[in-house]
């Protein structure tokens, strides 16, 4: 019998991995928000309708990717630099992380907090 895992406890690990983390969510590969957290002390800077439809095209986003995995390879991660967040996506076999943080972290934190990550995310 597979073992549950606990994605809110995932959520939370992605959360406390940086001070500069404002949000993480786990989506499933139609685009539903699994499980999401938004940091305490930090204000969302989407409605959850805007949010909801980020998720569902977050999913999108990976479906279309996949037509160029075999001359390319698989997706690693996306990262979207925007002035008031930064944004990353992992994918997972059966999920998709999305997290954001704050847009001066360094891009070297930024990769390591992505390898942080893919650890933490392994089995989903």
């Amino acid at each position: 019998m597979a073992k549950k895992i606990d994605l809110l406890d995932i959520v939370q690990k992605i959360l406390k991995l940086d001070s500069k983390m404002r949000f993480a969510a786990v989506i499933d590969p139609k685009g539903n928000v699994r499980e999401a957290i938004m940091k305490s002390g930090k204000t969302s800077l989407e409605s959850q309708k805007e949010e909801e439809h980020f998720c569902k095209q977050v999913a999108q986003r990976r479906s279309m990717r996949k037509e160029f995995d075999r001359s390319l390879g698989k997706v690693r991660y996306v990262h979207v630099e925007r002035e008031k967040v930064s944004q990353m996506v992992i994918y997972t076999k059966r999920n998709i992380i999305y997290f954001a943080m704050e847009p001066e972290m360094s891009i070297n934190a930024k990769i390591r907090l992505v390898s942080k990550i893919k650890k933490i995310t392994v089995d989903l």
